[in-house]
């Protein structure tokens, strides 16, 4: 594909433009086909932008924003207060198709408040959820909900479980397992919501739903799609991430100084490369907002520049395989088949 563009919330995270306008730059060097738009306060952007005078700017615009989404700020708030932040007008660029993808660092409730708002969700679908890969022994297993809904009912549980089969589908995953996070794999553990998103499930013929799974399953590779709420999805992802850079600092500690620190360091290189490269939380940043009219991605607000470069080649790929609408073609499918309204909620 040539002449794809990305609009970039620049005001969002907790770092703002001073973090995302060089990992830009670094994204326009990584991808030659690759145009940004930067949304956000031209008085801020535009002096860091000088600090680069080799970058293309042909490839690289400014568009201005008054105000920003904080992290603060609740979701109604950014929706009905700040018609002029960077998060809506970068959303607004690809519901008017001035761009192909969207990706923003800031505020998730508000980020979902502001997609379902202006971009719409998919038919048959009442929440937009976040889905993400994360690394397992036998490869990639995809969680989603990771914060965008908090509480959630059996049937958005349902709604999630279809979104992320269609997604890995669009992907070339056959027939991919989903499951549902639970806290043991017996039909008598969880919640009500997740006993009544199970019965749910197992009576969707085309959806190869394989049970329960519990949180060291996730990590076994055990299911290819695992589907949980918001809340539960985060601290999982969170507690993950931690547990990498734990394992990281360990290593390093244990290593200590001196000739036979220096000679195990040597030995152990080529293994501790490959574990940086597979295992590093900022390989895996960047998660697809699912089940609205675009492709929307979320970075971590406390991104390092490398990890928001990942969240750009995240939103450029789904932008590639044009994410949003075979998403919709793969559900209208699904729903079809399984006899779901597609104008009403599952």
């Amino acid at each position: 594909m040539t002449g794809l563009t990305i609009a970039i919330d620049a005001m969002g995270g907790d770092f703002g433009p001073r973090l995302v306008v060089p990992a830009c730059i670094k994204s326009l060097t990584e991808y030659p086909a690759l145009h940004l738009v930067l949304v956000g306060d031209r008085s801020i952007i535009e002096p860091i932008l000088a600090q680069y005078p080799q970058n293309d700017s042909s490839r690289l615009t400014v568009q201005h924003a008054g105000e920003e989404v904080t992290m603060d700020d609740l979701p109604v708030h950014a929706l009905r207060h700040k018609p002029d932040s960077s998060m809506r007008i970068a959303l607004q660029l690809l519901r008017d198709k001035q761009v192909q993808a969207c990706v923003s660092a800031g505020n998730t409730g508000a980020l979902m408040a502001l997609a379902k708002h202006v971009l719409k969700c998919l038919p048959g679908i009442d929440r937009p959820a976040i889905m993400t890969a994360l690394p397992t022994q036998s490869g990639e297993t995809h969680l989603l909900d990771l914060g965008a809904n908090v509480d959630v009912s059996a049937d958005q549980l349902v709604q999630f479980a279809l979104m992320g089969s269609a997604a890995l589908q669009i992907q070339s995953v056959n027939h991919p397992r989903v499951a549902l996070l639970n806290v043991g794999s017996e039909a008598i553990k969880g919640n009500q919501q997740v006993k009544q998103a199970a019965a749910l499930l197992e009576e969707i013929k085309h959806l190869n739903y394989i049970g329960y799974i519990e949180g060291d399953g996730v990590f076994r590779g055990e299911a290819d799609v695992v589907v949980c709420d918001g809340f539960v999805g985060n601290i999982l992802l969170k507690s993950s991430e931690g547990l990498a850079q734990m394992i990281a600092a360990r290593i390093r500690q244990r290593l200590g100084r001196g000739l036979r620190a220096w000679l195990l360091s040597w030995l152990a290189a080529p293994l501790l490369r490959v574990l940086r490269t597979e295992l590093a939380p900022d390989r895996y940043n960047g998660a697809c907002l699912l089940g609205v009219t675009g492709v929307v991605v979320k970075s971590h607000g406390s991104a390092s520049q490398a990890a928001f470069q990942s969240a750009i080649g995240v939103a450029y790929r789904a932008a590639q395989e044009h994410l949003a609408e075979c998403l919709q073609q793969h559900l209208r499918q699904v729903m079809v088949d399984a006899e779901l309204n597609l104008d009403t909620k599952v």
